[in-house]
């Protein structure tokens, strides 16, 4: 088993119009063709985020919390949320592409990037709000693990600019991304499991924290270091095999390096926002 656990299929009723829609949606992006830039990537950072965020406000459901309508909650579990977030981020980046054709908008990624951060922020603020009301907002350890986040993404960027120039210089802002969303999935997965003491629902992350618990490094730093130093390699490699194809193809290639960090920043900032919020 490779999945994580809790995957939940909403009814029929629900599953049939989420595919006809983002089918739908993917069809008429791809006929549009608009441009994928790095500044397209980062404005669609929120909506990863946002995406995580309406997770986040499903699983508090369980603290009694209802956020979502019993009859439509179900479209806001895993893995059905990420179709959810990828029909109404797709739907706003069309209407986007509209409004800069029609010289409403200067840019197509001005409009997606706040438009995302209007939604991730009206969400996250409602999850806030309802923890305060519970008695269950608790930030230190999510702003420890933002600010370490930080620095650990600083320092391997550095490192790859230093030492291979040319794939920092190629992915660029886009990369930059990649790299700070996996590190962050891995700081807050470390945190979780070392200090807060949350479970983990994915095996294979779990078996790479059970294997640093194995190590006798454990008893002094922690078992998640070595679930970082995976998330944050394993994105530095990723770009290492992505600057060709970057430099050939730059539109499809930053489209599926977008979907790489969204794989990092989503979890991350589910990880960060479930701390606060519980």
């Amino acid at each position: 088993m490779v999945l994580p656990e809790g995957f939940v299929v909403p009814p029929w009723y629900l599953l049939i119009p989420v595919i006809v829609f983002l089918g739908s949606v993917l069809a008429l992006l791809w006929a549009l063709e608009p441009p994928v830039t790095d500044r397209t990537v980062l404005a669609f950072a929120p909506w990863m985020m946002f995406g995580a965020c309406l997770h986040v406000l499903y699983k508090m459901d369980a603290f009694q919390m209802d956020a979502f309508p019993a009859s439509i909650e179900s479209l806001f579990s895993a893995p059905m949320v990420y179709a959810v977030t990828a029909i109404i981020a797709g739907t706003v980046w069309i209407i986007a592409i509209f409004l800069h054709v029609g010289g409403l908008q200067p840019t197509i990624a001005r409009f997606v990037g706040i438009a995302g951060t209007a939604f991730f922020t009206v969400f996250a603020m409602f999850a806030i709000v309802r923890s305060l009301e519970a008695g269950i907002f608790e930030p230190f350890w999510p702003v420890i693990a933002v600010v370490v986040a930080g620095i650990v993404t600083a320092v391997a960027w550095i490192a790859l600019s230093l030492w291979f120039t040319d794939v920092a210089t190629t992915t660029g802002m886009t990369g930059a991304l990649v790299v700070f969303g996996h590190t962050l999935d891995g700081v807050t997965t470390a945190i979780g499991y070392d200090v807060i003491g949350a479970g983990e629902d994915v095996p294979l992350s779990l078996l790479v924290l059970e294997a640093g618990e194995a190590l006798p490094t454990a008893e002094y730093i922690g078992a998640g270091w070595l679930f970082v130093l995976l998330k944050v390699s394993l994105a530095m490699v990723i770009l290492g095999l992505f600057r060709e194809y970057v430099e050939e193809a730059p539109r499809q290639a930053r489209t599926l390096l977008a979907l790489v960090a969204a794989v990092g920043l989503g979890p991350a900032t589910h990880n960060t926002l479930l701390f606060i919020v519980s």
